[in-house]
Formats: C-alpha cells, sequence, structure tokens
C-alpha cells in the first residue's frame, strides 16, 4: 500500500496504564495488523479492532491486558553464534 509515509513514520505505539483492562495497540506494520486481525477473529471478546485509517495504513486495536506480551532475549555469545552458524550449514548442504 503507497501511504505517503517514509518508514521513519510508519510506526508502532503501545499504549496501556495500570488500571485500564485494555492495552491499545496503533501500528502500520503490515505483519502485526495481520496477525492482530486473525487474532481478533479468532477471539473477538479479547481483540477488537477499533479504528482505521485508509489514508495512512493504520490499524489500531484493543487487546485485553494479559493477551500481549514483550519477549526480552539476551544476545548470543561468539561461539554460540558460530554453533548455529556451523549447524544451520550443515542442515542447508545435507537439505541438497
Amino acid at each position: 500500500m503507497v501511504t505517503g509515509l517514509t518508514k521513519r513514520e510508519k510506526t508502532t505505539e503501545i499504549f496501556f496504564d495500570e488500571a485500564g483492562a485494555f492495552i491499545t495497540v496503533r501500528t502500520h506494520n503490515t505483519d502485526l495488523k495481520n496477525r492482530l486481525s486473525r487474532y481478533g477473529k479468532l477471539y473477538p471478546h479479547e481483540c477488537r479492532l477499533v479504528a482505521k485509517d485508509n489514508e495512512t495504513g493504520l490499524l489500531e486495536f484493543e487487546i485485553k491486558k494479559g493477551r500481549l506480551s514483550f519477549r526480552l532475549t539476551a544476545p548470543y555469545s561468539k561461539e554460540r553464534r558460530k554453533t548455529l552458524s556451523q549447524n544451520a550449514k550443515k542442515a542447508n548442504y545435507l537439505s541438497r
């Protein structure tokens, strides 16, 4: 979708407070929009589309607290990256 926005302007914003029961997610990210839309269709009482901007491609969803999580991962060590790289190369070689 051509929106006239730069990649810098295509943001994802997540809002919540301690009192409310819902998290608001406003995003231009296509993958996230698709995932939230599918989730909302499966679980309409947990997630719903509340606003849509056809000009910019922005969608806004409300999601019940406890349904959205953030995952922080530690950086891989050089040794682990090397081992993973070697395993991937072997797997690719064997699959041919």
